[in-house]
């Protein structure tokens, strides 16, 4: 219990470190912060198959096919609908956020509390990992979700102070979404140790929602600015430091 708490403020904290960075290098060009995100993406998709969905497939026994497909489409959905409610990254950071001094607060407001949202599921995919009982694995995820917060957390400092938000405050908003995520990381964990039946679909679900974030925002945003081909390369290394990380720890 004590490595999943640590590792909830590990996953919460990295939105906070992002938000550092995001103070100290308020300038910090498009193709930087694709190259940075892209490698997250890297490691967060290495994560969802290796950590979460061969996984489901292990402990799902005769159905284990059928479990993981449903788990993965339901993440997938689940994510879809909160995305119809809250617009995400990639649909609120355009250039009028982050260029122009006249943006609309609650419009700021919004990009922040929809990042928030965000971050449940993916806080709650974090802690499903630990419920396999492979706490290799289970840190992998955890480390591709933290790796994703950071840029995260960079992204949300600028509109917020171009909007006028004092800095104290930016930063008190930045840390409230970590926050959430720090619940959903022990949600995740909690629901897969009360039930453990639900492991199977609770792995694919998890898995689902990661994939669903990678396709749906984090390789959109980084292939928005004219830095597509090193954000490819980006993921691509991403992904092989994950697999090495994980043949070597197996």
């Amino acid at each position: 219990m004590k490595l999943v708490l640590l590792t909830a403020i590990g996953v919460g904290g990295a939105t906070m470190i992002g938000s550092v960075i995001g103070f100290l290098f308020k300038k910090a060009s498009h193709k930087f912060s694709d190259i940075v995100l892209s490698f997250a993406a890297g490691v967060m998709l290495a994560a969802a198959v290796l950590g979460l969905v061969l996984p489901s497939l292990e402990y799902g026994g005769k159905f284990g096919l059928l479990i993981t497909i449903a788990g993965i489409f339901a993440g997938a959905v689940c994510l879809n609908f909160i995305d119809k409610l809250v617009p995400h990254l990639h649909k609120l950071a355009g250039a009028d956020i982050e260029t122009h001094k006249s943006t609309n607060l609650s419009k700021v407001l919004l990009f922040v509390t929809a990042i928030a949202i965000h971050n449940l599921p993916e806080g709650i995919a974090a802690g499903v990992g630990f419920g396999s009982g492979d706490t290799s694995q289970a840190l992998m995820i955890a480390g591709g979700i933290a790796l994703q917060n950071i840029p995260e957390g960079m992204v949300i400092i600028g509109p917020m102070l171009a909007a006028g938000v004092s800095p104290k405050r930016t930063f008190g908003l930045a840390m409230l979404t970590g926050v959430v995520e720090v619940l959903g990381t022990l949600i995740g964990y909690f629901a897969v140790s009360v039930a453990s039946a639900i492991l199977p679909f609770a792995l694919a679900f998890a898995g689902g929602t990661m994939l669903y974030v990678i396709s749906d925002e984090m390789i959109p945003e980084t292939h928005a600015h004219g830095s597509e081909r090193g954000a490819t390369y980006s993921l691509l290394v991403g992904f092989c430091v994950m697999l090495v990380t994980d043949v070597l720890l197996g």
